[in-house]
């Protein structure tokens, strides 16, 4: 890694690690994790060229794909097999997978297992309407029964490590992630990561991290994943602390601060934080990105496809919301590099370009959880 890439040293006085027992090795059964950090799965967002950026960058133990649908795996669709590309420097790798019948998320795990996936996640967290209409995602917290014969025929199917994704539940009168979490391990489920809402909250609100804890005191020996309103160090502090977790899986804070695995690894070793990227580094990871997904897909779909992405790192760097403007207007690749020209020779709109930029937090949907 470039000089470039290497941020500063920063102290954090109240991230102390000798609050904590040495880290222990994160264990999804047989599969060792190289750090307790690990990358959410993330509609839109977990795509290749980003888990590439974030292992570059470095700290992340796993990195898990967007969410793909078992069914569209098993008819190998354009969408579902773009999702599961990966590559060598993409290990260990974990693919999430939903649906609701049984024989379709077996099928879909052995097929996976088949390609060389480290790991199935089974999603159970999802509150978008579209999944959970159909008996999938966070649905799957409110029918007991039908939920262990979905789990356990994944685990049964296949000898990779299989692991789920869930809320607490789907609202505050159906608090089932404890009781889940308990049949789960008795099933053979290696891991579970639990975001700490309710389906019913949606985004809203905060995480409830006794909720975590109790999902934490109900297993006994596999390993629970808090997620959840990660964005920094003090956060992840306080989730170990409060919950008693494990491991933390971190989603739109990556988003905001892809460095932010590196600055967790680096805290519970050395008690020293390494500032996230300045103007110039979020700049350069941001083309490198880009030219990840052009290799991936083309350059006329990943110019589209990148513009989402392409918006919050330009927002995370201070750009004035005019040259923000240009660059989502580009077409071409001639048109994306001159609105980067123009981006790199104003800099920063607060700040320099060399210093910590202002926190950037990513916004969450907003509304009623049904019309999403």
């Amino acid at each position: 890694m470039n000089d470039a890439m290497t941020p500063a040293l920063t102290s954090l006085t109240e991230a102390n690690p000798a609050q904590f027992p040495a880290p222990q090795p994160l264990l999804y059964g047989s599969l060792r994790l190289e750090s307790r950090y690990l990358l959410s799965p993330l509609a839109g967002f977990t795509n290749l060229p980003f888990r590439r950026i974030c292992r570059e960058l470095g700290g992340v133990g796993l990195c898990t794909t967007d969410l793909v649908s078992a069914r569209g795996l098993l008819e190998r669709t354009p969408k579902s097999m773009q999702l599961v590309e990966t590559c060598p420097e993409d290990s260990p790798f974990a693919v999430q997978i939903f649906g609701s019948v049984p024989q379709e998320m077996r099928d879909a795990a052995q097929y996976l297992e088949s390609t060389g996936v480290h790991s199935v996640d089974i999603n159970m967290g999802c509150p978008v309407q579209r999944i959970t209409g159909s008996g999938a995602g966070s649905a799957m917290m409110c029918s007991t029964d039908a939920t262990l014969s979905v789990v356990q025929s994944v685990v049964e199917a296949v000898s990779i490590p299989v692991t789920v994704k869930m809320r607490l539940g789907w609202d505050d009168s159906q608090l089932t992630a404890p009781a889940f979490a308990r049949e789960f391990e008795q099933i053979g489920i290696a891991a579970v990561a639990i975001h700490g809402r309710t389906r019913a909250q949606g985004f809203t609100g905060t995480v409830n991290p006794d909720g975590i804890r109790k999902v934490v005191e109900a297993v006994d020996r596999i390993p629970v994943i808090g997620n959840g309103d990660i964005r920094t160090v003090d956060d992840a502090r306080r989730m170990f602390e409060v919950t008693g977790c494990h491991g933390i899986s971190i989603g739109r804070g990556a988003l905001a601060n892809p460095w932010i695995f590196r600055q967790l690894v680096a805290w519970e070793t050395t008690g020293v934080v390494p500032s996230p990227g300045n103007f110039d580094d979020r700049l350069q990871l941001m083309l490198r990105q880009f030219a990840y997904l052009q290799a991936q897909v083309g350059a006329p779909r990943a110019i589209r496809m990148f513009r989402k992405m392409g918006h919050w790192y330009l927002k995370a760097m201070q750009v004035h919301k005019s040259l923000r403007h240009e660059f989502q207007l580009a077409g071409t690749l001639e048109e994306i590099d001159q609105a980067i020209e123009a981006i790199r020779q104003a800099g920063p709109t607060h700040g320099n370009r060399s210093g910590v930029l202002p926190d950037m937090h990513i916004p969450v949907p907003s509304g009623p959880v049904e019309r999403w």
